[in-house]
């Protein structure tokens, strides 16, 4: 064991204001509106966070998680299908204001309980507070653009077009029944961009929290189950394996939204029985790459490449997983680059100014040493002090240079600290990485020569979903679109594209005629149908 136990604090070190209660033993569950109690097997939930007992060290636990099976699995599907009702539901033919206003009153609601999300983001995942803060406050921003943007789709579809003597109206509709799953490092953010699009198109929902972050739903569930009509959104439990599978098995799911890896995407899609009627929208695996020309601002790209490789510990899937350095620049960037990430302070969530924290992944710094060691093996060096370091469920960023073809961290993608980095000398050894990948999310491109970094952007814009200019990975603006190519996705993510993916469109056309002029012309003055019409949402 090393310095960094001592990042660990004993009980009485921990500040009251984030303090949990004693042990969070969740029984709830929610399926067709109704809060159940779950009186079988419970999953203990542990913190990253070890606490000092004298001169021990025990690992936090902080709560515990029902255990549901495929049984209380397929009674949630149940509700869900008969909430949707074939498109005849409650749900699904609720005017968009309607369902506006059930979304607007849990926002409302979900609001309240900022406080204790954020200390369980902490406690449950090791997000600092900072950032925890921020996942909350930008899904809370997320859902009002989601509302707003929803007007706008509807307002442009609230018109009649005219074509070669066809008169139409074209909307989009719900796709039926959704399963919802999101990942354990942005499990409120990344989760509720795809629930909550899923749900203000019209779909009902089946949910399952990521595997880590799972506890800090529960605050949340009395709103979902007072916002929203009985069956519309329905949230279980248990392993993932026996819930999730059995739910795809009954070929009753409509939409797949997963954000997790491609192999596990690829198991769950192939359990249903009727693939081609299943709509996927999948965030997946990445291995991000920065490019370091020689004419590169160094101070820049170095400051970019530690927030894209270390935020959150490098647990993104944005992340920038793979440095390549000119060979003219790359000494003075991997010393200015190890200089930065002395510079990161390491410690507990709520510590001020932490950049640096335990991770909730069980086994996870093994992993990561195995990494190290595999490079190490094949003619790696850790260049920066301290780097690879273990302390329980801490481990220090490890930089490696120089990375070859041979290590298993030149394409396998590493999910934590540890930063791979090899030098260059002409471009098309950067653009056959990229060709060869596996992955197709985003790339970061840092340079002052714009005939080579436009020379580079045509290489690279059929191959990734987006290319950055001296700036780190990222997904935000969440107006942009967010997508990826190979293995890193299916379909399009953002505000917009979001909620196109969650629906489809459908028409109502007819001949031009005066007797079809005044039948719809009635339909609309009369309000005789849900779907024909000329409302403007404000």
């Amino acid at each position: 064991m090393n310095d960094f136990i001592s990042i660990f604090p004993e009980e009485k070190a921990v500040p009251s204001s984030v303090q949990l209660p004693a042990d969070l033993e969740q029984r709830e569950y929610l399926i067709n509106g109704q809060m159940l109690q779950w009186q079988g097997e419970l999953n203990k939930v542990l913190s990253p966070v070890f606490i000092k007992e004298g001169n021990q060290f025990k690992q936090k636990v902080i709560g515990s998680t029902p255990m549901l099976t495929s049984k209380e699995s397929l009674e949630a599907l149940d509700a869900a299908v008969k909430a949707y009702d074939l498109g005849h539901g409650v749900w699904p033919t609720m005017s968009v204001a309607e369902r506006i206003q059930c979304v607007e009153k849990f926002l409302s609601k979900m609001k309240e309980k900022r406080a204790v999300v954020v200390n369980l983001l902490m406690w449950e995942i090791g997000k600092s507070q900072k950032d925890s803060e921020k996942e909350f406050d930008r899904t809370c921003d997320y859902i009002v653009d989601t509302i707003n943007a929803l007007k706008d789709l509807d307002r442009r579809s609230a018109h009649f077009v005219q074509e070669q003597g066809i008169l139409g109206q074209i909307r989009r509709v719900p796709l039926g029944v959704a399963l919802c799953m999101g990942p354990y490092n942005y499990p409120l953010n990344e989760t509720f961009t795809t629930l909550f699009p899923a749900l203000i198109m019209g779909n009902t929902v089946v949910f399952k929290p990521a595997k880590f972050g799972v506890l800090l739903i529960r605050p949340l569930l009395e709103a979902f189950q007072t916002s929203f009509p009985p069956g519309v959104i329905n949230v279980i439990y248990g392993r993932g394996r026996e819930t999730v599978g059995a739910l795809m098995e009954s070929g009753k799911i409509d939409v797949f939204a997963f954000i997790g890896t491609n192999k596990g995407a690829n198991e769950l899609k192939k359990a249903h029985p009727k693939s081609h009627r299943l709509r996927a929208i999948l965030g997946l695996d990445a291995k991000n790459l920065a490019i370091i020309l020689p004419d590169t601002d160094i101070d820049v790209a170095v400051s970019e490449c530690v927030l894209g490789s270390l935020s959150f510990n490098g647990q993104r899937c944005t992340a920038l997983k793979i440095i390549f350095a000119h060979k003219d620049i790359v000494d003075v960037f991997l010393k200015k680059l190890s200089e930065a990430i002395a510079r990161l302070k390491p410690g507990m969530p709520w510590d001020a100014g932490v950049s640096l924290t335990p991770l909730p992944e069980p086994g996870k710094t093994d992993f990561l040493k195995n990494l190290v060691t595999d490079a190490i093996e094949h003619g790696a060096k850790v260049i920066n002090p301290n780097g690879g370091e273990v302390a329980h469920t801490f481990f220090y960023p490890a930089v490696l240079y120089p990375v070859t073809d041979k290590m298993r961290i030149y394409s396998e993608e590493q999910f934590g600290p540890v930063v791979p980095v090899l030098a260059f000398e002409k471009e098309q050894e950067v653009i056959d990485y990229v060709l060869n990948s596996n992955f197709g999310q985003q790339l970061s491109i840092f340079g002052k020569d714009s005939k080579t970094i436009g020379r580079l952007i045509d290489s690279f814009a059929s191959q990734v979903g987006r290319i950055n200019i001296n700036t780190q990975c990222q997904r935000g603006p969440d107006t942009f679109p967010f997508n990826g190519r190979k293995d890193s996705a299916e379909g399009t993510l953002s505000v917009a594209d979001a909620l196109r993916s969650f629906s489809i469109r459908s028409l109502v056309a007819t001949k031009i005629t005066d007797d079809n002029k005044k039948i719809i012309g009635n339909i609309i003055r009369n309000r005789e149908s849900d779907f024909l019409s000329t409302d403007y949402i404000f």
